[in-house]
């Protein structure tokens, strides 16, 4: 497994409503659309699995044109990409295919004709969270990730080509990560696709293509950092930094803990900690995170504040307008809840009226549950004063807990159920309102464990395959179960459980649950009488 930034948990930031159908789906035609010599002209995308049932209403659809068009994932106009497109010349079509099995659910093809009269056929699979990968190229399997620069080199499988082109690189100081060859037969048509340290020039390209058996050379940036202008340093020692990275890439809760008490640090120290020797291994300066996570706040500020001042119907039109709602209940002075709990359900309920109508919201981990962690913090900041800087430091908590879910269990509704992806949110946002709130390390991991375990065997269940509802509302549900499972451990009720066995029970009953009941819209409350005329 790839080492995991605060980015990677805490993000990406995108627009809506599916980090896996919307935002995965446009990084597979953006990476498609890199293998072109020129502007694209003309595409049809075949879509199959979860994607030929699902494209609509998910906004995969308009998400393939956007990324065709060179957009990125938190970019407004992929809600407008087929009016862009029309603006632009691109012609576009789409043919769902429910009947051909594919490897995985989420997979599309492109066939794009590009200005210059060219044609590539490619295949991609989304395989969540908003990363994608690119398995096949003009009938050739391959594997690219768009996680490193890959350069990709269409090629007579001849011998000497991976030579030239390992000097060519080698002379202009370029150096290759990975190489892999993929050919359909011994001295046929082959593909030599390599992930570089850094972008590959032009005329080291044209120096490339001097071999007679190389046909073309593209090249696919890496869309992991974002990096901005001022981020990137030269003084920083990459190999130290990962030395360093390596005593800090903490695998379970124990060893963070660990960390944290020996030190007497928080876990947002020790999160920064990490992020910062990641991202200097990498060549990013620590700056980094503040810019990112200032960006994260105000995105995830603006997601609950939307709907509230002008609430719409949402891409399937199952929720909108439900914030608007709470929000006069409040001013009536009326409900059940207490301030607090009113405005964190709220806010939950806001941000993915957000997220179902294409807005731009934060993956926190995942889109289906980004309500949760802005639910809480934003909640906890109306009622205690918290400043924005007290906020990020949450945020830094929330991810270092979230990373750990990721690497020893699952974050996807997929593979784990809604317990998953709303479960893990809700323990991320119950460690990051502990400190928030002075705990202490080890009572962060207690109301994490504690709000985890109460979301064990929670199903996933979209109606009509769109994460709208029951989602909707169980974001408000989890927000509500962090406030109380922080409220427990900073009362100093101990936790039974330790962190890491919670989450060692989660991806056991993730892999009991029926395959009907982990994000196929074919059991649960997808599955009521009620919601078939939802379904399509």
């Amino acid at each position: 497994m790839k080492p995991m930034s605060i980015r990677d948990i805490v993000g990406p930031i995108m627009v809506g409503p599916s980090s896996s159908h919307t935002a995965g789906a446009l990084r597979i035609a953006s990476m498609v659309r890199n293998l072109l010599d020129g502007e694209p002209e003309e595409v049809t995308f075949t879509l199959f699995g979860s994607f030929a049932h699902t494209y609509h209403g998910h906004g995969t659809d308009r998400a393939l044109v956007a990324g065709m068009l060179g957009l990125h994932t938190d970019d407004l106009r992929v809600r407008n990409s087929f009016d862009l497109a029309k603006e632009q010349g691109l012609e576009f079509s789409f043919e769902p295919d429910t009947v051909t099995k594919t490897a995985h659910p989420n997979t599309v093809e492109a066939h794009v004709i590009d200005c210059y009269g060219n044609e590539v056929v490619a295949r991609g699979v989304s395989i969540g969270g908003g990363a994608a990968e690119l398995t096949r190229i003009d009938g050739i399997d391959v594997h690219i990730t768009g996680e490193f620069n890959s350069m990709i080199v269409r090629q007579q499988d001849l011998p000497g080509t991976l030579a030239h082109i390992a000097s060519t690189l080698g002379d202009a100081g370029i150096n290759i990560g990975t190489s892999q060859l993929h050919r359909t037969r011994q001295g046929g048509e082959a593909f030599t696709v390599m992930d570089v340290d850094d972008p590959v020039p032009e005329e080291v390209i044209d120096r490339i293509l001097e071999f007679p058996a190389i046909r073309s050379v593209r090249f696919i940036p890496a869309d992991g950092l974002h990096r901005n202008p001022g981020e990137v340093s030269s003084d920083i020692d990459p190999e130290l930094a990962l030395q360093e990275f390596q005593k800090l890439d903490f695998a379970t809760a124990a060893q963070l803990l660990a960390f944290c008490e020996e030190n007497g640090v928080s876990l947002s120290y020790a999160a920064e900690a990490r992020e910062r020797a990641l991202l200097a291994s990498r060549g990013v300066a620590g700056s980094a995170i503040t810019s990112y996570l200032q960006r994260a706040l105000d995105v995830m500020r603006a997601s609950a504040t939307a709907p509230v001042e002008a609430p719409r119907s949402s891409m399937g039109g199952l929720i909108g307008g439900e914030a608007a709602k709470l929000r006069e209940l409040e001013d009536l002075g009326a409900g059940v809840n207490g301030s607090l709990l009113a405005l964190a359900t709220r806010n939950a309920v806001a941000v993915l009226e957000t997220n179902a109508t294409m807005g731009v919201i934060v993956a926190a981990p995942t889109a289906g549950s980004a309500g949760v962690i802005p639910a809480v913090l934003l909640s906890l900041q109306e009622v205690h004063g918290f400043s924005d800087t007290q906020l990020m430091d949450a945020l830094k908590n929330a991810a270092v807990v979230g990373s750990i879910i990721a690497r020893n269990a699952t974050v996807a509704g997929a593979e784990g159920g809604c317990q998953a992806e709303i479960g893990s949110a809700a323990a991320m946002a119950a460690s990051a309102a502990v400190e928030l709130l002075g705990g202490t390390p080890r009572m962060c991991l207690t109301a994490a464990g504690y709000a985890l375990a109460n979301m064990l065997g929670l199903v996933c269940d979209p109606i009509g395959g769109l994460v709208e509802a029951p989602c909707q509302k169980r974001n408000a549900s989890a927000a509500v179960n962090a406030l109380s499972a922080a409220q427990m451990a900073l009362a100093g009720i101990e936790g039974l459980i330790p962190f890491d066995e919670v989450v060692d029970a989660m991806l056991k009953v993730g892999r009991s649950l029926p395959y009907e009941l982990r994000e196929t819209a074919l059991g649960g409350m997808a599955a009521c009488p009620s919601c078939a005329k939802f379904c399509r």
